[in-house]
């Protein structure tokens, strides 16, 4: 199983997982928004998940978090760009992703060294999109939502929410195909906590092996949501950090093999022990 990140990057994952560290430039995401939003403290805390093995750094200039406010390009651009350059200066061969649903973010990006674009829409916010992936040869993660952050939790019925979800996946990868992105370049992402209740949740995370569809690496992105505070009434995202590791490794072990999380070295761990533990069956 492998995952083309551009032309000179690939991710095998047949054998071992890895983890995507979460890098958020913004003052208003819900786990540390404002804390990384200056550009050398991005860049320090990007070295930092690198130091403790994340594969990939995932930069975000636009909160995602339910209701948050869109912001415009030219300040997402702002946000995101000096943050690419100045992690690139710093470490040549660091591999970053953008977190953006915005063609014209994505393609910039791409120009200042990023090889993956993180598109939470899944191709749907912007319809140049799919060419802006196929034009860079960046690799894609394209997530299953619903609405815009600040109206994703209005739209939360579904008949059956992990049917619903795998017909997205064959929908949108056939959409990105047919515009000539590389197979091989594209990772689902179910969107835990974007459009779904916690009933919707549970159900995609116990029925993972039906999300892993024509073998494309399946990325779990859940660290700290609210749902985990939610079930464990945990008001404080950073006291959701143990049950994000429990989840880590579930998911791991139904094979999920790309993880988004703010805790770069204890989620790495769990993933190496689960895999241990796995054996031959990884």
């Amino acid at each position: 199983m492998i995952w083309q990140c551009g032309q000179q990057k690939y991710f095998d994952l047949s054998k071992q997982g890895i983890v995507m560290g979460i890098l958020n430039v913004t003052p208003d995401s819900f786990s540390d928004g404002g804390n990384f939003d200056g550009v050398g403290a991005a860049r320090d805390h990007a070295m930092q998940m690198f130091a403790e093995g994340a594969a990939v750094v995932d930069v975000g200039g636009e909160s995602t978090r339910p209701g948050a406010e869109p912001v415009d390009t030219a300040t997402e651009m702002a946000r995101v760009l000096p943050v690419i350059d100045a992690i690139l200066q710093k470490n040549p061969q660091a591999v970053l992703s953008v977190d953006t649903s915005k063609a014209e973010v994505a393609a910039a990006a791409c120009e200042a060294g990023a090889v993956i674009i993180n598109d939470v829409t899944g191709l749907t916010g912007d319809v140049q999109m799919a060419n802006v992936v196929a034009a860079t040869g960046a690799g894609l993660v394209l997530m299953h939502s619903r609405g815009t952050p600040l109206t994703m939790q209005d739209h939360t019925t579904y008949d059956d929410v992990v049917a619903e979800v795998v017909g997205f996946f064959q929908q949108q990868v056939e959409l990105a195909i047919s515009a000539g992105v590389d197979k091989s370049a594209i990772v689902l992402d179910p969107g835990i906590g974007f459009g779904k209740n916690d009933e919707h949740h549970a159900k995609l995370l116990r029925q993972i092996p039906h999300l892993l569809i024509d073998k494309h690496p399946l990325l779990i992105g859940l660290s700290r949501k609210s749902f985990i505070g939610r079930i464990l009434q945990r008001d404080s995202p950073q006291q959701r950090d143990a049950a994000t590791l429990t989840l880590t490794a579930l998911t791991r072990s139904a094979g999920a093999k790309i993880h988004r999380v703010h805790e770069v070295r204890p989620n790495l761990d769990a993933l190496r022990m689960t895999e241990w533990l796995m054996g031959d069956e990884r």
